[in-house]
């Protein structure tokens, strides 16, 4: 059976209203319409929904039972359109964010803080899982976006990449290895120090080494660390030398709690990047948090 939904509208205002004529002004529609509208309705679903009295109509035992259902499709409806525009207009939502602990502290903060002064309601969920275990969330629809230091590296058709902030990465000392800050180092020459660096499988250590494997040299740690904060607290009371990136210790280098290593191999810039799943939709809480990451 296919009616026009039209048709369950105007059934459903004159069954409020239990009059045509009132029905006639809140649709602002004649009341000839109406009635035609009705008689098609009833002839449609081969029944009679209205008994006419002289102070309007009334449902029939069908149509009380008819409208039952009617009213609750037409609630559901009108609270959908109302959802939707509450989404639209970012009153309500979320946003579920794959990112490292150290760029959230680092890079996403401020964007946050402005996101959440203009949508407070909107509600914002951080996932800090593994690269990896990151990526297979976006693709299966269980996050919106990861915002990532990126690597020269293809991260699949299904992906779309969006750069956002260029940063550069460099060696530090403490004041135990200031010496070294008046020599130039090849990457070779860092091995004869303690290193610091971040565990295997992040990406500024995929970054790292794919860099030092170009240059033929493999980077011998004494220290590994899962956390980038932690490399520069070590290196900062002089347990080594920590490759760090340069634009989140600006302060410790103003300091001097921090003294960058001249490194003969020049390291590459890199990128702070939000990837997306080409096979999701973002909502428009998401699209509204990239606007304000990328304006």
């Amino acid at each position: 059976m296919n009616i026009d939904f039209e048709l369950y509208r105007i059934f459903y205002e004159v069954a409020n209203y239990g009059n045509i004529t009132k029905a006639s002004e809140h649709l602002n529609i004649s009341q000839p319409a109406i009635s035609k509208s009705i008689k098609h309705l009833e002839e449609q679903l081969g029944g009679q929904l209205f008994i006419r009295t002289k102070r309007g109509v009334v449902l029939t035992a069908e149509g009380k039972e008819f409208y039952r259902y009617i009213k609750q499709a037409i609630e559901y409806i009108n609270n959908a359109e109302n959802k939707f525009t509450d989404l639209i207009n970012l009153e309500t939502g979320s946003i579920k964010i794959g990112i490292s602990t150290t760029l959230t502290k680092e890079f996403l903060l401020p964007y946050l803080e402005k996101f959440h002064s203009l949508y407070p309601n909107i509600d914002i969920q951080i996932a800090t899982d593994l690269t990896k275990e990151l990526f297979f969330k976006l693709k299966n629809g269980l996050i919106d976006i990861i915002i990532l230091n990126l690597n020269n590296k293809n991260y699949g058709n299904d992906i779309e990449i969006i750069k956002c902030r260029k940063i550069n990465d460099c060696f530090v000392v403490n004041n135990k290895y200031k010496y070294l800050i008046n020599h130039e180092l090849s990457l070779n020459d860092l091995n004869n120090y303690p290193l610091i660096l971040q565990s295997k499988g992040s990406n500024t250590r995929e970054f790292l080494d794919k860099f030092t494997q170009k240059n033929d040299v493999v980077l011998q740690p004494n220290i590994e660390l899962a956390s980038y904060t932690l490399v520069v607290e070590f290196a900062k009371i002089g347990l080594g030398i920590g490759y760090v990136t340069k634009d989140y210790i600006k302060n410790n280098l103003k300091n001097k709690e921090l003294f960058e290593l001249k490194i003969k191999e020049k390291i590459p810039s890199r990128y702070i990047g939000i990837a997306l799943s080409k096979s999701h939709i973002p909502n428009f809480s998401t699209k509204k948090l990239i606007e304000i990451i990328t304006k």
